[in-house]
This record gives structure tokens, sequence and C-alpha cells, in this order.
């Protein structure tokens, strides 16, 4: 593969990972490369980061990928006293076993274990990534899918090495040494930070393998994580969903100048014809300058109804925290949840208020949205008409909030008829992918009859239909 075609590669991965990269940016990185050459692999890491990684967020999937295209090395693992190219193909002949020069057993282990010990202390960039390596070639290959095939485990590799172990061996050995004189919270951090070093480069090693073996892609593929701008709201891990809630703020001010910039731009009316003739007159009849009507400015009323159910509850809150950090782009927002009942919690939202505190609240306040804890749109919608009247009006985008999962059960369509009917606009956002619509007790076809529906699985999708929406 030519540096040309490498770089097209590298540029598709990043955007398959969510890391937009634009045309413009693509040339810039071409001129940058060109300039620092490749004689210096930091150099042209620093200067593809540099041109096409505009957020911090996206700097962990970059360095992923740029270790994939641009690997430090080819060939087998670093073997201490072996060839790696031979190693290499030695493990390839015989997929799944050990090469027998590459001794693993009790006593090399007990050895490697002792120079990564020495290792950690030094916190030795350049041998840590060498031990990362003969960890690989010695405890990490396992059998291929397929006959000839070799691959690499981390897992294998932690599993037998245990670093964890060393860390407190290291840590008695220093308090031996210095005594009083040693901060104890110090030297952990600083030996664990060594630690999460050593175990970031055997996993590195293995992708190197691996991509080695199967390619760039199917590594690009499986082993890295997306955005979390990408991360799905129903399959976010609890520390995805702790970055999403530090993502909402920084996430609503992007939004909010984005907005503020385009109603800048549009914020001439349509051309005023008698106007600019008059004023022509000056100019022999030429219009050099136009005049325009006012542009009546538009910031609608939102009124907010979210499904708070175990199922979508994560997909609710950030979907209000986004809202509500942009209050200022409405006029009015008011915010009810239900489960089987329903209950507002406009004033949960205060100005000001820390993100995460404002999620408890919302989460504790969702039981006085249930009756009995199963999710039911029809006495939902039933109870809103009834308990909130006049809460929607001609100015009123109406958004709905849910998976429109009812469990079989009644749908209220005439009351989300009459909801939608007394408002200017009003949509159904559900966080479910577009396959799973009407399956199960999902009733998203009976909906779309009354309100359009729309899919809306992580923050991308959220800002870009809240932009839509303001």
């Amino acid at each position: 593969m030519g540096l040309v075609e490498r770089h097209v590669d590298f540029v598709e991965a990043l955007r398959r990972a969510g890391v937009p990269v634009s045309l413009a940016e693509d040339l810039d990185a071409v001129r940058a490369v060109t300039t620092v050459g490749l004689g210096d692999r930091e150099a042209l890491r620093a200067a593809y980061a540099a041109t096409v990684v505009k957020r911090p967020v996206h700097r962990a999937a970059f360095d992923t990928l740029f270790d994939l295209w641009f690997p430090a090395t080819r060939g087998g693992p670093r073997v201490p006293g072996e060839d790696a190219d031979e190693t290499a193909g030695e493990a390839g002949d015989d997929a799944g076993e050990q090469p027998p020069s590459v001794p693993d057993d009790g006593a090399a282990l007990a050895d490697f274990r002792d120079r990564l010990a020495a290792e950690l202390e030094e916190a030795s960039e350049a041998r840590l990534a060498e031990l990362a390596s003969e960890a690989v070639g010695r405890f990490g290959p396992v059998r291929g899918r397929g006959p000839g095939q070799q691959a690499w485990s981390a897992y294998s590799v932690m599993s037998r090495v245990q670093p964890d172990q060393l860390v407190e061996q290291l840590l008695e050995g220093l308090r031996a040494a210095l005594g009083e004189g040693l901060d104890s919270a110090v030297a952990e951090r600083t030996v664990r930070a060594a630690l999460a070093r050593f175990t970031a480069l055997v996993e590195a090693e293995v992708r190197r393998l691996t991509a080695e073996e199967r390619g760039e892609e199917h590594v690009a593929k499986h082993a890295v994580r997306p955005s979390i701008e990408q991360v799905d709201f129903l399959r976010a891990r609890r520390e995805d969903l702790e970055a999403m809630r530090r993502e909402i703020y920084p996430l609503a001010r992007r939004l909010a100048t984005r907005l503020a910039r385009e109603h800048h731009h549009a914020r001439r009316g349509a051309l005023d014809f008698r106007r600019t003739v008059r004023a022509s007159v000056g100019t022999g009849g030429v219009p050099v300058v136009t005049h325009h009507r006012p542009r009546r400015p538009h910031k609608p009323e939102l009124v907010v109804l979210c499904d708070v159910s175990g199922s979508v509850a994560p997909f609710a809150q950030f979907t209000l925290g986004l809202v509500f950090a942009l209050r200022e782009q409405f006029t009015k927002v008011r915010a009810f949840t239900f489960i089987d009942d329903v209950a507002e919690v406009t004033d949960v939202f205060r100005p000001g208020a820390d993100l995460g505190e404002t999620m408890a609240e919302l989460t504790a306040s969702a039981r006085y949205a249930a009756l009995w804890g199963r999710t039911s749109y029809g006495r939902a919608f039933t109870r809103f008409t009834t308990e909130y009247p006049d809460a929607i009006g001609p100015r009123t985008s109406l958004l709905i909030l849910g998976d429109a999962r009812s469990n079989y059960g009644d749908l209220g369509l005439p009351h989300l008829r009459t909801m939608v009917d007394a408002a200017k606009h009003a949509w159904l956002i559900n966080p479910e992918a577009r396959l799973m619509w009407n399956t199960g007790d999902s009733a998203v076809d009976a909906f779309a009859e009354i309100l359009p529906v729309a899919e809306c699985r992580n923050l991308a999708q959220l800002s870009e239909f809240v932009h839509e929406l303001a």
C-alpha cells in the first residue's frame, strides 16, 4: 500500500470512528505530512493530530488508529534472543502453539516479572514498550480461528503476568528504602500510572499484530470505541454516562454559538423592493444598497414529555439536560416526566445547577410519574390532557421522548391527537434503532399516523435535532 492510499484509508477510518475530518482538513494534513516527512514518527503523529483532531474527546480514537496505520515496527513481537520474523513464521506454521524456542515456564515468568517491576519503578517509556512486546510474544499467543492463523490476547498476557501484584511489591520496597520520607499516595499514583501505560502498550502491540494478520480495517472496527457523541444512550456503560454528563454543557455552548451565528446571518428579512428603488435614485438608478424588511424574531415555546421508565431513562435525562442548557434559545420551556402518570419537573432544572445533582433529582422525581410502575402511554396522555390542559398552545413545539413501548396497553391515541392538534409542531423522539421499531410491544406505526417519529440514539443525533428545532 502506497503512502497516498494509506493516508486516504486512515482518514476514512477516522471518520468511521466519529472523528469529523473535512476535505480542507484532509488537505491540510497532506501538506503537514509533506512538510515534516516520515523520518520522525512522533512528529508525523503530531502533524496529523494538529490538522485533523479538533476536540480532546477524539484524541484516544485518533491515537489508536494512527498506531494501526503507521505502526512503529513490523513483524512478530520482539522476544530477546529470537529473530522476530522467524518467531512470527514459526507461530504461523503451527497456529495456536507456542514456538518451542521461546521459553514460557515458571522461571521465564518470574524473570520477566522481576524485570517488569524494575522498569515500573523507573518508568522508562522505551523499556516498557520492549517489555510489552516481549510479554505478548511469550505469553500472548492463542489459537487462531482458522488453520494456519495466529492470534494474540492481551487478556492472556495480563492474566499470566498479573502486574497488579507488582504494585504492592514495589510499594513495600519503596517504604523499606525511604521510610518516613515516602509520600505513599504519590508513589502509588506513579507506579499505577506506569502500570496503566504498560497495559496500554500490551493492548497496542496486540492490535498491531492482529492488524498484520487480519487487516487494519478489521481491528479498527472492533478495537476503536466510538466517540462519546456516537455512543448509543441505551447501550452506554457507567463511564460513558459520566462522560456524557461532562459533555452536555460544552455541547450546548457549541450548539448555542452555532445557532446565534445562523440567526445573525438570517436576521434580515425579505427584500423591500420599494425602499431599495427609492434609495437607488441617488445613485442614478443603480441599487447599490439593498433594503430589507425587518425579520420577526422566532423563539418557540417548548413542552417536553419524557418517558422515564428504566429502559429509556438515560436518554430522557440527557435530552432534558441539553434542552435546559439551551433554554435561552426558547421563549419558555416546560418539562414533564411519565411512566403511567405525569409529573412536571420544570423546577428541577435551575439555572447554574450541577447537572449530576439535577439528574439525581430527576431520577428521584420519577417516582411521582408512576402509579403501578408499568409504562402506559395511554394513561400518561390521558392524565396530561386532564391535569395540564393549558400547557400546549399555538406557539408550542411538543417533544415526546420515549421508545413507544406501552406493554401492549391502550395508547391513548385520541388524547395524543388532541395534544398534537393544539401544538404548532410535534415530534416523537425515539432512542431505539429503526430496526427495533414495531417489534414486540413497540407501537411506532400507530403513533406515526398522528405525529412524525425521529430516531435519536446518541448525542450527535440529539444535537442535530435540537439545532433544527431551535
